[in-house]
């Protein structure tokens, strides 16, 4: 499987990580073959997608990236002493305080190696007791028959042996509360990293609490000063795990895909456009902040006149009407089934459309006595 992922990928064409921003994007979009082949390949999408001819401004500006690395080194100075703090004020204020905590060297070669190394350190630091700081430690996850590494900014291990995500964000907060779609973002991120904690967890006699709130930490208004906030993700949690459940399996992609396709970015683009189209997509708005291709995948949704570009929550209202056609075909009395509540929704709505207009247009052809006079065009356009 590995070798037919990287046919697909390209040979010369290094694999792009699968980090926990795709997964939790992937997850709340589970339906979407085409981003589940090309993350379980290492496609690098924002390339693909300006060999496509629709290049994205998704992804995080150079200044933000060097901002945030400066706060996270900031917060984890002094062998993570600010971070603790905040980990046993907001997390577990009833353990003794963190007067000198254990930082194992994490260091291996690959990313396989640093995920037996990191697995080994939280081991060794669970059987130990006391406080451990685990500083970017490295995770893997199976997704869809694809294996991700992932690499939290830090986990902590407690006294009593519970695991706990921190996750470091460059963001403000502001009289100690942050800008709640950020912070959405953070914790769907974090129930990714629990995720796999949780099957690293599961493969020790006892099997240690992987703790359900994650430490966040951000700067302190407008400062740089670290400020700390407990986020309960079992919901998000909950949401990931089953979405990831629900991803159609790498193999049954690659399987139903044409023999010869590459997604390689040197390729015609009349061939990647091909490639491309060959897997099936589920563009909705929401990918316009969550992938690189949404772009593409939008205007080829707008040619197609599929609803879903409308929004999920209206193609759901229309049940199987699934291009714009098929709704006004339905809307007009021209197609559809009087009986589906979504038919006789449209239609109604429809007359009572046409009996507004031909109201509207009455009025305008007989003005009041003394009122100024209204041009029924104007009333149209305006509607």
């Amino acid at each position: 499987m590995r070798h037919r992922l990287a046919e697909l990928r390209g040979p010369d064409v290094p694999a792009k990580a699968l980090d926990a921003r795709a997964l939790a994007a992937l997850a709340a979009n589970p339906g979407c073959a085409r981003r589940a082949i090309l993350d379980g390949a290492g496609v690098d999408k924002a390339r693909l997608a300006t060999a496509l001819g629709a290049p994205s401004g998704f992804g995080q500006s150079q200044f933000a990236l060097t901002r945030g690395n400066a706060f996270e080194a900031r917060v984890k100075a002094d062998g993570g002493a600010e971070l603790l703090r905040l980990v046993h004020a907001r997390l577990d204020p009833g353990a003794e305080p963190p007067a000198g905590a254990a930082v194992p060297d994490l260091t291996a070669h690959g990313p396989e190696g640093r995920t037996a190394r990191t697995a080994l350190a939280l081991r060794e630091a669970t059987r130990a007791g006391g406080w451990t700081l685990l500083d970017h430690p490295m995770l893997a996850l199976d997704v869809a028959g694809s294996l991700a590494f992932l690499e939290p900014d830090a986990v902590v291990v407690h006294p009593d042996g519970g695991w706990s995500v921190v996750e470091i964000k460059s963001f403000p907060m502001v009289d100690g509360a942050a800008d709640p779609a950020k912070v959405g973002a953070a914790a769907r991120q974090a129930a990714v990293y629990v995720l796999a904690l949780e099957q690293v967890a599961a493969r020790l006699d006892p099997v240690p609490e992987v703790r359900h709130r994650v430490l966040l930490v951000c700067p302190k208004d407008f400062s740089n000063l670290p400020a700390g906030s407990a986020v309960d993700i079992r919901k998000q949690r909950a949401v990931t795990a089953r979405q990831l459940a629900r991803l159609t399996r790498i193999e049954e992609i690659a399987d139903a895909l044409p023999e010869g396709t590459c997604f390689a970015p040197d390729r015609p683009a009349e061939e990647l456009t091909a490639a491309v189209e060959a897997v099936p997509a589920a563009y909705a708005p929401e990918c316009l902040s969550a992938c690189e291709l949404a772009f593409h995948c939008r205007e080829r949704s707008r040619a197609a006149g599929a609803v879903t570009r409308l929004g999920r929550p209206l193609r759901a209202e229309l049940g199987g009407l699934a291009t714009v056609a098929e709704v006004l075909s339905a809307a007009r009395g021209a197609s559809g089934d009087p009986a589906d509540p979504a038919v006789a929704a449209l239609r109604r709505a429809a007359a009572l459309r046409a009996e507004a207009l031909r109201t509207a247009a009455e009025r305008a052809a007989s003005p009041p006595a003394g009122g100024p006079s209204v041009d029924a065009g104007e009333v149209s356009a305006c509607h």
